[in-house]
């Protein structure tokens, strides 16, 4: 397992640049400190540099709390590894065709392993279906180095750090926004496809693509599993799928099964057309 270059004293994240797998950022990359400089470091920067600042981003001091915390006092069953305890920036193809919006990183998931939806149930669920569907290498995503990779496909959080009882508040998203406004940006080109996990990701999705100027369904296309809408910008078209996220609460239940995931997944994968 992953440990800092230094042991000098404990740190309750990874420095960047020390090591850890695939981390985007270096210690010279700047850092958001406010909304503000969310809102400048954002703009008109390459895909990798951007996720290097979002891993770094400071702006929520609430959330940089409690991500940090987590990261220091662990749980029982990681007592033994380090915690990513940053930001997490998108992860996948750098062209996808098909993006799928989450909510936020889980506490002791991609808080813990440095990329969306590694290392928990959620993302168990979920990686498992996306190989089944064939979107994804392998059906398990638990470590940064574990040698998954995504096929034309790129996973995003809406508020990129893991929030206390997984609610951040509207500040929290407002000043987060900049990030998948900008990442968004940079992939609209590739984008046929958006999965939305939840109603979160639903209307996350709905802001971002009309902050960058394209046209959403009014009245407000209403969340639900499997419910479909289009984005529109000139002749340009996305469909915009609604998917249960796959929560614990939810697979736990049975609200969500993995029938019902995949038949979405699969959707995505039919509509994208990933072998033209």
């Amino acid at each position: 397992m992953y440990r800092p270059s230094s042991h000098n004293e404990p740190v309750s994240h990874v420095p960047p640049g020390t090591g850890w797998p695939s981390d985007p950022a270096t210690p010279q990359t700047p850092v958001a400190a406010t909304a503000a400089q969310v809102r400048r470091l954002a703009r008109a920067v390459p895909l990798d540099e951007l996720d290097a600042r979002v891993s770094v981003c400071r702006a929520c001091p609430r959330l940089v709390w409690w991500r940090e915390d987590v990261a220091d006092t662990k749980r029982a069953a990681y007592r033994d590894e380090t915690y990513w305890g940053r930001p997490i920036p998108g992860w996948g193809s750098p062209t996808p065709r098909i993006l799928i919006v989450g909510l936020a990183p889980a506490a002791h998931g991609a808080n813990r392993t440095g990329r969306v939806f590694t290392g928990d149930r959620s993302g168990d669920w979920l990686f498992a279906s996306l190989h089944r569907v064939g979107l994804a290498r392998i059906p398990t995503s638990t470590r940064a180095d574990d040698g998954q990779e995504l096929v034309g496909t790129r996973m995003v959080a809406t508020v990129r750090c893991a929030p206390p009882q997984n609610k951040p508040t509207v500040t929290e998203r407002d000043t987060c926004a900049p990030w998948i406004e900008a990442e968004l940006g940079l992939l609209v080109e590739h984008v046929r496809v958006v999965v939305a996990l939840g109603g979160y990701g639903w209307d996350a999705t709905l802001r971002s693509y009309a902050a960058i100027g394209w046209d959403v369904v009014r009245p407000k296309s209403r969340f639900g599993h499997g419910a479909e809408a289009r984005l529109v910008n000139g002749d340009r078209e996305v469909l915009l799928l609604g998917c249960y996220h796959p929560s614990q609460q939810n697979t736990f239940t049975g609200r969500l099964t993995e029938p019902m995931l995949d038949a979405v997944l699969g959707r995505a994968a039919a509509a994208a057309r990933l072998s033209e």
